[in-house]
């Protein structure tokens, strides 16, 4: 990267976001641990503080010796970033006589200041701290005021160091794009370069000279993530790359054959392996979420560690981690307490002795199908809903057995093709038909039936870590309803599941 931005986290709800917005900017960044400050390059151009669930005014609050950051970059404080500044150079951070969270708006702006340019006065601005700067350091200027904030935001007087009390990086402050580019391009001097083409053209460059002429495997799932991640490095290395994609017996209806044609159609290198009847063994009897997953994920590693040992001298492993899965794993408290343990990250058992290799490990979801689309990923792909690496496996609650998959596979098909014919699927984030470990009393022609119950789960997100159930058209609802009582042997009832995340997972395992 020939230039970038080092966000410092120190554990607010927001930091994803921040780097969101500075990566819509055109300009790359990173995020980074408060007590993880990694070794800086010459492509570094500017740093971010995040906001954070703590006061500065705790004895064990974070606080970085941020001098030397001071002393050769460009640093914009937001909240918490922005009073630990004010804090360490000796100015008073009180609790707020009124805790200000959610909408204000700007009564005083400096506009001729770099930071604030373009900003207008009353512009809507989001607000989140208990806390609030009473008083600043005596070389510290008030570039933003609201009505009941008056250092709503600052600059130290001769260096290129600003705090901010508001969040930028939410949608409900109006202009806060426009500060953010500001800090970006006036600020700090970057450049729009961040493109999903400058990115492929880097990777593909890095890749090469990383793998030469070194055999690759990478396991394909039907999802956008190691599609885009096979694409990037058959585009490397051609031939080099050998993809493998399981079936598990827990994909939907017809997706085994219908992902292999279209992988092939994409000029990759793949084999096809069919290892339902080993995967349905291990799930018998097993009935506990977490047991299902060990079970699931135990299977494909002995299935492609086989698969991948057949093809000899395979010295790396491709995987389609992406950005959030790396964040997610490695928290502010340190590399021992982990927010959540992902299964791209963390490696491979000891006996896999090969080298890791993830192209994407540096991009959001979003990029992943900017990037996708880039370099011409088939559109039924690219656009292809989340779907969990143990597939219909945590859809069915209770045993996983061949029938009750038959069951959910054919329900499943009803649902998504539904949603397709009615142009309602690009409008859901994620989809799924549940089926649940109980039974309901129905009446189908003149016989009483005790049958299965389903239920269906569609929402809406931009990231998947919140979540609101879709209001999908109760004609809609009602039809796709009647098609899977009528036509799916062994349901005779179905319900929508209107649960948000939080505080329900998108899954119901």
């Amino acid at each position: 990267m020939s230039e970038k931005i080092i966000i410092l986290d120190f554990g607010s709800q927001y930091t994803q976001l921040i780097a969101r917005r500075v990566r819509e900017a055109q300009v790359y960044c990173e995020i980074y641990p408060y007590n993880h400050i990694p070794k800086f390059d010459d492509t570094v151009k500017g740093v971010i503080l995040s906001g954070s669930p703590h006061s500065v005014r705790e004895e064990d609050a974070p606080n970085p010796n941020l001098s030397n950051l001071r002393k050769k970059y460009p640093i914009l404080g937001v909240c918490y970033g922005a009073q630990l500044l004010a804090h360490q150079d000796g100015g008073e951070v009180l609790p707020s006589e009124i805790r200000e969270y959610g909408r204000a708006n700007l009564s005083f702006v400096h506009t001729s200041n770099l930071l604030m340019q373009k900003m207008p006065l009353d512009s809507q601005v989001w607000m989140s701290h208990g806390d609030t700067i009473s008083e600043l350091p005596t070389n510290f200027e008030v570039i933003a005021s609201t009505s009941s904030v008056r250092v709503a935001a600052y600059q130290i007087a001769n260096e290129p160091t600003y705090g901010i009390q508001f969040h930028p990086e939410v949608y409900h402050s109006t202009d806060g794009k426009q500060l953010i580019e500001n800090f970006l391009m006036d600020v700090c001097g970057c450049l729009h370069e961040w493109t999903p083409e400058s990115f492929v053209e880097e990777t593909t460059k890095n890749l090469k000279q990383e793998l030469g002429d070194d055999q690759v495997v990478l396991g394909l799932s039907g999802g956008v993530d190691s599609s885009v991640a096979a694409m990037l490095l058959h585009r490397a290395i051609g031939d080099n790359l050998h993809c493998i994609f399981v079936d598990n017996g827990l994909l939907r209806k017809d997706e085994f054959e219908e992902v292999l044609h279209s992988y092939k159609d994409m000029g990759l290198n793949i084999k096809g392996v069919d290892a339902k009847e080993k995967f349905y063994k291990a799930l018998e009897g097993v009935t506990k979420p977490e047991a299902k997953r060990k079970a699931i994920g135990n299977v494909f590693i002995d299935v492609f560690d086989h698969e991948a040992s057949a093809l000899g001298n395979i010295k790396w492993l491709g995987q389609g981690t992406i950005y959030p899965d790396v964040i997610e794993s490695v928290s502010v408290k340190g590399p021992s307490a982990t927010i959540k343990s992902h299964h791209n990250v963390g490696g491979l058992p000891d006996f896999m002795k090969l080298k890791i290799v993830e192209p994407l490990r540096s991009l959001f979801k979003d990029e992943v199908r900017l990037v996708g689309k880039s370099l011409g990923l088939d559109g039924a792909i690219l656009n292809r809903h989340p779907y969990p690496g143990p597939g219909l496996g945590i859809r069915i609650l209770g045993e996983v057995t061949p029938e009750r998959v038959r069951i959910l596979q054919e329900a499943d098909a009803i649902f998504i093709n539904g949603l397709k014919e009615s142009n309602l699927y690009d409008e859901v984030w994620q989809a799924a038909v549940i089926l649940l470990p109980i039974q309901s009393v129905g009446v189908m022609g003149d016989e009483r039936t005790y049958e299965q119950v389903v239920s269906l789960r569609a929402v809406s997100s931009t990231d998947g870590m919140t979540a609101d159930w879709c209001h999908l058209p109760y004609s809609f609802l009602a039809d796709v309803s009647n098609q899977i009582i009528n036509q799916v042997k062994g349901i005779n009832r179905v319900v929508y599941d209107i649960s948000s995340k939080p505080p329900a997972t998108i899954e119901w395992e």
